[in-house]
């Protein structure tokens, strides 16, 4: 089992910016690769951003190319997800999740464990 904490979250004016932590814990060694996803109301979770905990590759949606970067601290087993230049439309649920097997996947159906949730609202 593999448990995940997010934090950072919060309300930031548009072209503001926040970092989001993700900690993990319990079988983390069990890991591949780490993700960020989203959710909107209404709206179906989407894939953010993802990295690999041995060599640190990382792949983005086309929509935060350039203003979202995750990277992770091993020592720490932590991942993070540094936002900047937000947007309305980035206001969602923000989700840690974990992935076992192996290839960086983008469907949140190829995570095994996620975290409880951090609110990200972006006022115009």
């Amino acid at each position: 089992q593999v448990q995940l904490v997010e934090s950072g979250g919060g309300l930031v004016q548009a072209g503001g910016s926040l970092r989001l932590s993700c900690a993990a814990s319990g079988s983390r060694f069990s890991v591949y690769a780490m993700g960020w996803f989203r959710q909107a109301p209404e709206k179906e979770r989407e894939f953010v951003a993802a990295i690999t905990w041995t060599t640190g590759s990382t792949r983005y949606t086309d929509s935060v190319k350039g203003r979202f970067t995750i990277s992770r601290d091993n020592a720490k087993n932590t991942i993070y997800l540094q936002m900047n230049n937000l947007r309305p439309e980035d206001t969602a649920v923000y989700y840690c999740a974990a992935r076992t097997r192996p290839i960086v996947r983008t469907g949140p159906e190829q995570y095994d464990y996620w975290g409880q949730g951090t609110q990200v609202t972006v006022s115009s």
